[in-house]
């Protein structure tokens, strides 16, 4: 059996590519949105501007595409003192007072948290975001301006789930974005910020393309 919210809070009707319900609260405050989603069992919401959003489940092959990536990290930076995050753990974008869900996060060196529950990341320097036809406008639009506000942030990473496609943005110098895009599956992409690559046909292995 499981366990209900103790506190349910309103989720917001605007019409982002998340499953939403009920109504918006206007000035939730974050530490309200943390303290509920720290006890909740039931769904994972996100947080940003006041409003909650509930979220959708993933599909098999946006879940096998994480789990490709994940374990071709995690395998390639073990030895070293970095840190790799599939799907539960939280972001705090700390200069829009937002909490989110990436689909994958990591770094090297220091993790930097909002408290000792260390639960909620501050500071990665990689973030990948899985794409459908609902949500791909939201990353590459206002989720990727949310994520720029990300001090640590180097890399973000968008990858198609019905077909083989990845578009990788890169912050230089400068601070300007960089956009590359990869499509045959003998591409491999480099990650600077951790110091790993992704070959295309490991991103994509085992995963059954479907339309939608």
């Amino acid at each position: 059996m499981t366990r209900s919210r103790p506190a349910a809070l309103p989720v917001s009707t605007r019409p982002v590519p998340l499953t939403m319900a009920l109504q918006p609260k206007p000035h939730l405050s974050f530490e309200d949105w943390l303290a509920a989603e720290r006890e909740s069992l039931d769904e994972r919401t996100e947080y940003s501007g006041g409003e909650v959003f509930a979220m959708a489940g993933g599909t098999a092959e946006h879940n096998g595409i994480i789990s490709n990536i994940n374990g071709l990290l995690w395998t390639q930076a073990k030895t070293r003192p970095c840190h790799v995050y599939a799907s539960g753990m939280k972001l705090h974008i700390e200069s829009a007072g937002a909490g989110k869900y990436p689909d994958l996060m990591a770094l090297c060196g220091e993790q930097r948290f909002h408290d000792d529950r260390r639960d909620l990341l501050l500071n990665p320097s990689l973030i990948c975001e899985v794409l459908s036809s609902s949500t791909e406008g939201y990353d590459r639009g206002d989720k990727f301006a949310l994520y720029r506000s990300v001090p640590s942030l180097r890399e973000y990473l968008l990858v198609a789930q019905h077909r083989v496609q990845v578009d990788l943005y890169t912050r230089d110098d400068a601070g300007r974005w960089i956009l590359s895009s990869f499509d045959r599956p003998a591409d491999e992409i480099a990650l600077p910020s951790i110091r790993c690559a992704l070959a295309l046909a490991d991103v994509y292995d085992k995963i059954e393309f479907r339309a939608g």
